[in-house]
């Protein structure tokens, strides 16, 4: 990117956006008059929600794959492998072993649980397991693919609810560490155990996480277009961003030492009023 580098350094590894196209335009309103603020916060808004129809998309039509799986089919670790053509199916069997998976992680560990446990635990025969899958990774990949489904999902649905205005920002924080909180062991898991995975699909479970920090720079960018926040560059944006995700990770992390002393309202509370200062 030759006119807009920091504001498109996280997006860049996308292949299908017309960074070209994005280009000119942006070139067109700089030489139309318009301040470099507001045309870098409309490339990043556009950029924010292309990604985000990319990821419906691809949600709507398997909620295991990630749209660079879907891209990229023909590569051998592209795709979870499956012997059954039936999607429907695929679908049905992969969310019970997902479920039953994911629980055993989080108690016994990734290396600690086997293959023969996970499909006891769906009510699988071993062979029926691979038929769905090809290896505990797979299984691994899918229960990170669904957390972070369930947590952009939770997010969206806020955003739709919501009456617009600076509350939006208080409303997503909050159901951001609402989701947070109930999936504090899921989240837990993720961090821990990608690291098993294959390097290709931990790279794509990082670009999840940074799809829904996306969500919450697309409302800062947007609250700040509307002047409802102070003008704001894109760096400070993803930097607030980010924090806003850190934060609702920290419950996470630090549970053991703030549930003790902090419920989760209050928690919530104190957090949304230094994020707002933090806006001013």
């Amino acid at each position: 990117m030759i006119f807009f580098p920091s504001t498109c350094l996280p997006f860049r590894a996308q292949p299908n956006f017309k960074w070209q196209i994005i280009d000119a335009h942006a070139r067109i309103r700089w030489e139309a008059g318009e301040s470099l603020d507001r045309i870098r916060l409309a490339v990043l808004i556009f950029i924010e929600r292309a990604l985000a129809q990319q990821s419906a998309s691809f949600v709507s039509r398997h909620p295991y794959e990630t749209k660079d799986t879907v891209s990229h089919r023909s590569a051998s670790t592209g795709e979870v492998p499956t012997q059954i053509k039936n999607p429907v199916l695929v679908d049905r069997r992969r969310r019970q072993i997902v479920a039953a998976a994911a629980q055993l992680f989080i108690k016994k560990g990734f290396h600690k649980t086997t293959t023969r446990q996970i499909a006891q635990a769906a009510g699988f025969s071993i062979g029926s397991l691979y038929e769905y899958v090809a290896s505990k990774e797979d299984v691994l990949y899918l229960v990170c693919e669904s957390i972070h489904a369930e947590v952009r999902a939770a997010v969206a649905k806020v955003l739709q609810q919501t009456k617009g205005g600076r509350e939006v920002l208080a409303d997503v924080i909050r159901e951001f560490f609402l989701v947070c909180h109930r999936m504090s062991d899921f989240i837990l898991l993720i961090y821990q155990e990608t690291r098993s995975l294959p390097s290709e699909w931990r790279q794509r479970v990082l670009q999840n996480e940074l799809r829904i920090t996306g969500i919450l720079v697309e409302v800062l960018a947007n609250l700040s277009a509307e002047g409802r926040l102070p003008r704001l560059d894109e760096r400070r944006i993803e930097i607030m961003a980010n924090n806003i995700s850190v934060l609702g990770h920290m419950w996470t992390f630090r549970r053991w030492f703030l549930a003790r002393h902090y419920s989760i309202e209050e928690y919530i509370d104190i957090q949304t009023a230094f994020i707002l200062k933090m806006a001013d």
